[in-house]
């Protein structure tokens, strides 16, 4: 199993690209088998979670490829209506084929979802929104058994206990395209994940109005057009390598990214301390002074994204003063905090708050990755730790960040992915 080996205390310096977003890819992976023909997506991210997307396609029948920040989908062969638990139990987001199966063959059956371990992440958002449509549900065996003779359009809302769901709002959508008549999704999702979904079926065919609303009204057709599409730039990469430039004092430039996708984020880390320049297409950062303590609490889009909770929390363990970070939307999101604390953190967790007491400095340990943002959590700790950080399976990472180990290299870190039986870097 690989591991990376971390000799902290170089400040970041330089610029970096920012990769497509993996939270827009897979959904639009799904999406592709809506279509009459192939649709190819650019600016695809060299990402695990991508790598399984494919073979779950691939096993419903689709041709997929995958080469060089390219994917195609030809939906062709899409005719088998069940998506095993072999290869879903590897990635929740293999969910997203349900609705395309229900729209396209009536049919599904889709093994419950893994992923990261976080705490539970239930789907009754995304069957309520398939059951308004008209569909069938039962859970038999830990598979979803879904039919219906024809969707049909209805008026109903995916608002839950924490907000909007972005998975739900994508799968349900994805359905009720090709359903017949009208439907309105109330409590939709807002993120840009969903509005680059949305520009995609538009593009395809799809009569959507309310992008980027909790409101999205469709009119359904009878078919989509398959076409290119540039998927849109990931906003939690982006700020997982503003973090690290900050944490550091050092002087990084991001290019490629959205800053309009990155509102709550930017403002955060401004607050913690970081100095951020936007430009077109890109954002620079930089940081003079010391970290300050913050109080925040992770929402649904346009609010701090959960996906940057951990990161956060590492400069926050250097803050001058407490931090207080609350966890709404995955209460139990904390794992990392005992792997932050044997690092020298200072963090205790109360239900789904975390408060963090600033440290003058941390120190360089054996740690587990044990999701892949507390992976990005962990890599950003040992940039700034005493020593030498090893962090083990690390393929959690691998599945949301192309080539972190590359891209912090060429800022300047001391970073090295070891494989099994290789040994630690010497500096």
């Amino acid at each position: 199993m690989d591991r990376f080996y971390i000799t902290g205390g170089h400040p970041l310096r330089g610029t970096v690209p920012i990769s497509g977003a993996k939270n827009a890819t897979l959904p639009l992976m799904a999406a592709a088998l809506l279509c009459d023909g192939p649709s190819v997506l650019t600016n695809a991210p060299d990402l695990r979670d991508v790598d399984t997307m494919a073979q779950v396609l691939a096993a419903v029948g689709a041709s997929v490829t995958v080469d060089q920040g390219q994917v195609i989908v030809d939906p062709a062969g899409f005719d088998h209506p069940e998506a095993p638990y072999d290869m879903v139990r590897k990635m929740r987001a293999s969910i997203y084929v349900l609705g395309p199966m229900l729209a396209r063959l009536g049919c599904a059956k889709v093994s419950m979802p893994g992923g990261c371990a976080i705490g539970a992440r239930p789907i009754d958002l995304h069957l309520r929104g398939f059951e308004a449509l008209g569909a069938e549900i039962a859970i038999e065996h830990g598979d979803i058994l879904a039919k219906v003779p024809r969707l049909r359009g209805s008026d109903f809302s995916l608002s839950g206990p924490s907000g909007s769901s972005i998975g739900a709002t994508a799968n349900v959508l994805m359905a009720a395209v090709l359903a017949e008549g009208q439907t309105i999704i109330r409590g939709a999702a807002l993120e840009p994940e969903i509005v680059d979904l949305i520009d995609f079926l538009t593009q395809a065919g799809a009569q959507i109005e309310g992008a980027g609303t909790s409101t999205l009204t469709i009119e359904g057709v009878d078919s989509l057009s398959g076409h290119e599409h540039r998927v849109i730039p990931d906003r939690i990469e982006a700020g997982t390598f503003l973090a690290a430039g900050a944490l550091t004092k050092g002087d990084v430039t991001l290019e490629g990214v959205e800053p309009d996708h990155m509102g709550r984020t930017i403002e955060l880390l401004e607050e913690v301390g970081a100095d951020i320049e936007q430009g077109e297409g890109t954002l620079r950062v930089t940081r003079d002074g010391p970290l300050q303590p913050v109080a925040v609490r992770t929402l649904p889009y346009p609010g701090f994204p959960t996906d940057m909770q951990a990161q956060l929390m590492v400069l926050c363990s250097l803050a001058e003063g407490d931090s207080t970070l609350t966890e709404t939307i995955y209460p139990e999101r904390f794992i990392h905090v005992s792997e932050l604390n044997r690092m020298g953190a200072d963090i205790h967790v109360f239900s789904a708050t975390a408060t963090v007491r600033g440290v003058e400095r941390l120190s360089g340990a054996p740690v587990m990755a044990s999701d892949l943002r507390a992976s990005a959590a962990l890599v950003l700790a040992g940039l700034i730790a005493e020593g030498v950080t090893e962090i083990l399976r690390v393929y959690h990472i691998d599945r949301g960040y192309e080539r972190i180990e590359e891209k912090m290299a060429s800022l300047g870190a001391h970073i090295r992915r070891a494989g099994p039986g290789e040994v630690e870097v010497d500096w």
